[in-house]
């Protein structure tokens, strides 16, 4: 059996992994690799490096979003799912990062930011309830889906190794928000909605430059 400390422990350490480590993620190989590499210009590779770089930034708070929800999680059930949908998401943050690496981009700068940001809302989310907590989860993941077809428009043609990457990302998404409420979730309220929609844009917009 785990206390509390154990688990501020095991948090603290998926932070850190998250944030400067190697994340534990399912071993799923990278979609992009069998893709071919074709040549971009230094506009279009700057353009992908950003976009990528608000999907790695959106996996970074992803990821703060479900260890704060597992760690106030009422059930173990509930935990489990939001510690495995979180092992799935890894590999999202190492696909990305590695994208932005091939592109000769950084990461964003603010990222502790969004950790600290998102663990506190998920965590907060957990205390209100499992269903409340899993009805978050399936409007962030459906509001995630919205934003990587809006990528998908934007990134060059040629840049189809982005593509192949946010196109998974993207089914794993809409899964992630399945699982959710099928394990009892419930619709949010639409004012909370909207403003995690607001919250996200924020995030988009500044993650694009820093």
């Amino acid at each position: 059996m785990l206390t509390s400390l154990d688990h501020l422990i095991i948090n603290f350490d998926h932070g850190l992994r998250t944030l400067f480590g190697q994340p534990l993620g399912t071993t799923r190989a990278n979609p992009a690799t069998a893709v071919p590499d074709n040549e971009l210009t230094d506009t279009e590779k700057v353009l992908s490096a950003r976009l990528m770089r608000v999907n790695h930034a959106g996996e970074v708070s992803a990821q703060a979003l479900y260890q704060g929800q597992a760690l106030t999680a009422r059930t173990q059930a509930v935990r489990d799912s939001m510690k495995q949908s979180a092992i799935e998401e890894n590999d999202h943050l190492v696909w990305c990062e590695n994208r932005i690496h091939e592109l000769n981009g950084h990461v964003s700068f603010l990222n502790p930011l969004w950790y600290v940001g998102s663990f506190s809302i998920g965590a907060l989310a957990g205390v209100a309830g499992d269903k409340w907590s899993l009805g978050f989860v399936a409007e962030t993941e459906r509001q995630v889906v919205k934003h990587i077809e809006g990528h998908l428009q934007r990134l060059p043609a040629n840049d189809l190794k982005s593509q192949v990457i946010l196109e998974q990302m993207k089914i794993d998404e809409a899964h992630h928000a399945t699982v959710a409420l099928k394990a009892g979730g419930v619709q949010l309220p639409k004012p909370i909605a909207w403003l995690m929609g607001g919250v996200s844009k924020v995030m988009t917009k500044t993650a694009f430059w820093v």
